[in-house]
């Protein structure tokens, strides 16, 4: 298979999936090395393909029938409260898309999440704990915000009160 071969053959195996699959999955499955799959998911991304990274691996948007609509919350907290913040959102109808900090040097910080379940939040706090690694909110002594998926307005209210009422919504 050749290089042009192997870019259609991951998009088309990220086209097949609504699950994030790691950079190392595909290179098993291609039998390259993980920095080939980085390579190529590179000039994919160049070529115009909406691919995400995720903390879980890639993704690739579907096309979402459903007409969610996003909002932006502003949160604060420590990490203590990291696991309720998301429950809250998860629990309520929403989704984490991403995390988003206002960097004193740097700006605007972005990193996709694409959180959708318990069973993701599980997935993202296991792999925090496994690699020691602090919550990008660290740098900003907890402030963050979060662009979420909410099927209706209703449901976003539902969550801001919802996250209101355990202190970590800054209205």
């Amino acid at each position: 298979m050749n290089t042009d071969e192997r870019r259609e053959q991951i998009l088309y195996t990220l086209k097949q999936t609504n699950t994030p699959i790691t950079g190392s999955e595909l290179a098993n499955i291609f039998k390259v090395s993980r920095q080939i799959i980085v390579g190529d998911i590179t000039v994919l991304r160049a070529s115009g393909h909406n691919i995400f990274a995720t903390p879980r691996g890639y993704l690739l948007p579907h096309d979402q029938a459903k007409e969610e609509q996003l909002a932006t919350i502003a949160c604060q907290h420590n990490d203590d409260n990291l696991q309720t913040e998301l429950e809250i959102i998860i629990d309520n109808g929403g989704k984490v898309r991403d995390v988003i900090v206002e960097h004193p040097l740097y700006g605007e910080i972005r990193v996709n999440l694409f959180i959708n379940s318990r069973r993701d939040i599980q997935l993202f706090l296991a792999k925090k704990e496994k690699t020691n690694a602090s919550a990008l909110m660290s740098i900003t002594n907890g402030l963050h915000y979060h662009t979420i998926e909410i099927p209706n307005m209703e449901t976003l209210e539902l969550i801001k009160t919802e996250l209101n009422k355990a202190h970590i919504l800054i209205v």
